[in-house]
């Protein structure tokens, strides 16, 4: 398999996933400004130009941060990455997974553009996203991971966005649980590996 990313973007997650799974792949780094890695060009592997992507071995490829992740855990159900299908624990790691990529994921991406002026995404981070770090830390307070003691692929998105605010300017220092969770993460082997594969600081 190869795994395709950019250093500190959202393919951090896939990376971890793979790694929690035990699963063999090569990272193929992608360079944002010119969509090109060591093989070329980027679009022939995906049309949306995006990371991350996952090629199998048999050269199909997977797009989509939350579907890849989804994909691995369901393909490495030993590894117990994902509550069991059917289980009411797996629709709310599901909604974990949508809730990141759909209101956290996205939201932080306005913080990134260079199209959003700095007073509009000071607003922002103020009323949008100061409530989602508040509805994260009311449910980490009593929660070691998003599904209690259970580590799953939502854990590795989570920790992945959460590693954002600091390059945006924004302060999530002063919600203990979430540096809490952070610290948890960051004590895992996977994350440390995925950190290091992408020349990421560990602490």
């Amino acid at each position: 398999m190869k795994l395709y990313f950019s250093p500190g973007s959202c393919g951090l997650a896939s990376q971890i996933a793979l790694r929690e799974a035990e699963q063999k792949f090569d990272l193929i780094k992608v360079d944002f400004s010119t969509k090109k890695t060591i093989e070329g060009d980027y679009f022939k592997v995906t049309p949306k130009g995006f990371v991350p992507a996952l090629k199998l071995d048999d050269g199909d490829v997977l797009t989509e941060g939350a579907v890849i992740l989804q994909w691995i855990a369901d393909k490495h159900p030993e590894h117990k990455l994902l509550p069991s299908f059917g289980s009411r624990e797996r629709y709310t790691a599901l909604e974990w997974l949508n809730f990141i990529a759909s209101d956290l994921h996205k939201g932080l991406s306005v913080m990134f553009s260079p199209l959003v002026d700095a007073k509009s995404k000071a607003n922002f981070a103020e009323i949008n996203l100061a409530e989602r770090w508040q509805y994260i830390e009311k449910h980490l307070a009593d929660n070691m991971y998003v599904l209690d003691e259970q580590f799953s692929v939502a854990d590795a998105y989570l920790y992945n966005v959460l590693c954002w605010p600091p390059r945006v300017n924004i302060d999530i220092s002063g919600y203990r649980s979430i540096q809490k969770f952070m610290a948890n993460m960051e004590r895992r082997p996977s994350v440390r590996a995925s950190l290091a594969a992408e020349g990421l600081l560990i602490k």
